[in-house]
């Protein structure tokens, strides 16, 4: 079986999933460090907001000021 037969076979395997299996496999959670480390925070400005996320989430999540 070559790689076109593979994928096809795939996708149709695929294709015969409910709506709610392909949502489920289709979202992958990635733990966020600090984000992820509480249920929630709040803020009581924008610039609050950007400056917590300046002093404590790492550059590559990609929340630091430009």
């Amino acid at each position: 079986m070559d790689e076109r037969d593979q994928l096809w076979r795939e996708f149709e395997a695929m294709a015969k999933r409910s709506v709610r299996e392909r949502i489920q496999y289709g979202f992958i959670h990635t733990y966020k460090p600090v984000l992820d480390d509480e249920p929630y925070r709040s803020f009581e400005s924008m610039q609050e907001y950007r400056d917590w996320c300046d002093a404590n989430l790492p550059k590559w999540l990609g929340f630091a000021s430009v």
